[in-house]
């Protein structure tokens, strides 16, 4: 239990910086509700699992080389970037307050974390702090503790997940329609930002094998 709660700390540490997923759930939970923001995280969480996974198989190994690296962070930063145009462009359709309906299934939240998770850049980035927080527990001779070690880290991001929403829950209640559009403007221009750093880390990686 002591290694779990470890890792569980681990893992909320590892989710705590902003990242794309972050701002997705924000915006679709001050958009339409709790609920549908948590359907983004789960979207998130079932990637992460798979990375998991593939860390243990040693299929990860093949996604660190350069040469693979570089159109996934490309590519990666493409679809970021169109990503938070949407954001921008359809700032004010979708929006639900609170006790209204969301006109919006939470399957398609869940596809849309699905989406941010996958995209090839933010692989790359999950991949690498993945790596190196499991690499210290990695033993073919004792599975089990791997699979502790990264049921700990899915409950700390698990946790991260829910005390964010809940705070975006609760302001959701004081914000009306204007305000949660200039959220998902700003959102929308975050994510292009992390189109930016994406499009750094292409040309940093190009840079490294010439």
């Amino acid at each position: 239990m002591s290694l779990f709660f470890t890792y569980l700390l681990a893992g909320l540490a590892i989710a705590m910086p902003v990242g794309a997923m972050t701002v997705e759930m924000t915006k679709q939970g001050l958009k339409k509700g709790f609920l549908h923001g948590w359907a983004v995280g789960l979207g998130g969480m079932t990637v992460d699992f798979f990375l998991i996974i593939s860390l243990y198989l040693g299929l990860a190994s093949i996604l660190s080389t350069p040469y693979i690296q570089i159109p996934m962070w490309l590519i990666g930063a493409c679809f970021l970037a169109f990503l938070g145009y949407d954001s921008i462009k359809n700032s004010d359709q979708g929006i639900t307050l609170t006790g209204d309906k969301p006109n919006q299934s939470f399957f398609s939240s869940y596809r849309n974390g699905l989406l941010v998770a996958i995209s090839p850049g933010n692989l790359v980035f999950w991949i690498s702090v993945f790596g190196a927080v499991l690499s210290d527990s990695y033993d073919t001779t004792q599975p089990v503790k791997f699979l502790i070690v990264g049921a700990g880290i899915l409950a700390g991001i698990l946790v991260h997940d829910i005390g964010l929403l809940l705070i975006v829950t609760i302001t959701r209640k004081m914000m009306n329609q204007t305000m949660i559009k200039c959220v998902s403007i700003i959102a929308g221009f975050i994510l292009i930002g992390f189109a930016g750093y994406f499009l750094y880390e292409f040309m940093i990686t190009i840079k490294g094998i010439l």
